[in-house]
């Protein structure tokens, strides 16, 4: 008999767009798990317990935000699984939360990457976020700047970030 392979089993297929008031309900499971497991070998619990009060576990405070910020959702099987939230006239990232066990796969990344393209055809020269220590060093290995390091109170925590910036190279003509 000849040797047998066992199937690989196929990645996810990630389709990225815009929020929709369904996605509300995953977003809150997402920022709870991404700051509950995603960010463990960083902050203490009682940091991430802070962090998670932050907001509230409910859809309806996750769709309110879309009204505040641009919401780009990447979703498997019909779930987001990773959300963006972006204030394109500042080029700033309000946040950007992926499911623990999807990290690393560059889901953010191409989170990132359409928020770029989204400030730069706005005419932004630059995109700028407060990134936690989780995904502050990837970002600076991937042409982000370290800005300044600083600390944000979270519910009588205090929680390390860094502001990074990038510059956005203008669109090709």
């Amino acid at each position: 008999m000849g040797q047998f392979e066992p199937p690989r089993a196929a990645a996810p297929r990630i389709v990225y767009r815009e929020a929709r008031a369904q996605d509300g309900g995953d977003q809150a499971e997402v920022f709870h798990h991404a700051v509950m497991q995603g960010a463990m070998s960083h902050y203490s619990l009682a940091a991430r317990e802070a962090w998670a009060a932050v907001l509230p576990r409910e859809a309806s405070a996750w769709v309110a935000r879309h009204a505040l910020y641009t919401t780009l959702v990447a979703t498997c099987d019909g779930r987001c699984v990773a959300f963006l939230e972006l204030d394109a006239p500042r080029g700033y990232v309000e946040s950007l939360y992926v499911w623990p066990s999807l990290a690393r796969r560059g889901i953010g990344s191409a989170l990132l990457g359409h928020a770029e393209r989204m400030v730069r055809e706005r005419g932004g020269e630059r995109l700028s976020i407060d990134a936690s220590l989780v995904m502050a060093d990837g970002l600076e290995r991937n042409g982000w700047r370290r800005v300044r390091e600083e600390w944000v109170e979270r519910g009588g925590e205090r929680l390390p970030r860094r502001h990074l910036e990038k510059p956005l190279a203008p669109q090709p003509a």
